[in-house]
């Protein structure tokens, strides 16, 4: 997809009708000698270039001042990437099955009094870990086992192996699936019985929130399902990626 953008760019491809016959206007843009199609390629490379900084993790405020473009105008495209991220992620989801490791954190920056589950103030997130797949994550309400179990029979296969921490709300996942327990008061797990992999995206997750130096709770759930994503996909090359998702819909 990148070369594919990048030969539209320098008008070497229709992003319309794949042509590969262009020429270029007196303005700075090209046209499709066959489908007659008209489009700037400035505003294109802004785009791929503004990706690029975005996939790297790069904050808003330093691609502004890298790229030489307005706060604004940048915070506004990483906002249009976020929405195309939890599209994909909401049409790409699959139940998770096998061995699922479940568990709740709480985010929010640093405040005085109780920390953990009797933290007031903090967004409550709920996650899933399939094992060797992919990571599910939502914000919650509360972590009653009524909400938990919801989202469980909703994101995942009953009859399932799910690990958990020996938190009241998870009893009820032995109606669903074979649960297995590990008490974090004498061991952080042993063997297959731990939730490691999913306290290692939490710690993924809040690392990468402090880059922001504080996120609204109202984009709140887009920045988490941006880490959903980048954490389902940390093995891939995420420019590539993310380029698919882009520009995808329009120059396929």
């Amino acid at each position: 997809m990148i070369k594919k953008i990048e030969q539209i760019i320098i008008g070497k491809r229709c992003p319309k009708c794949s042509s590969r016959k262009l020429f270029k206007l007196a303005d700075g843009r090209y046209k499709c000698a066959d489908c007659n199609f008209k489009y700037s390629p400035k505003r294109i490379e802004n785009d791929l270039k503004i990706l690029h900084y975005f996939s790297l993790e790069i904050p808003a405020n330093k691609a502004a001042k890298d790229l030489g473009y307005s706060y604004p105008m940048i915070r506004n495209k990483y906002m249009q990437y976020r929405n195309e991220i939890l599209e994909i992620l909401n049409q790409d989801f699959e139940k998770l099955s096998g061995e699922i490791e479940c568990d709740e954190s709480y985010f929010g920056g640093k405040k005085k009094g109780p920390r953990g589950r009797g933290s007031r103030g903090k967004v409550k997130v709920f996650g899933m870990l399939e094992r060797q797949g992919k990571i599910f994550t939502t914000v919650v309400d509360n972590v009653s086992a009524e909400t938990l179990m919801n989202e469980v029979k909703k994101h995942a296969e009953r009859g399932s192996v799910f690990y958990t921490d020996t938190f009241r709300s998870y009893k009820s996942l032995r109606l669903f699936g074979n649960h297995i327990t590990v008490d974090h008061g004498r061991e952080y797990g042993s063997k297959r019985r731990h939730i490691n992999g999913l306290e290692g995206f939490w710690s993924f997750a809040k690392e990468r929130f402090l880059k922001y130096h504080g996120v609204s709770k109202n984009h709140f759930y887009l920045y988490l399902k941006e880490m959903e994503f980048r954490y389902n996909y940390r093995k891939e090359n995420l420019y590539e990626k993310l380029a698919e998702i882009h520009f995808g819909p329009k120059f396929s």
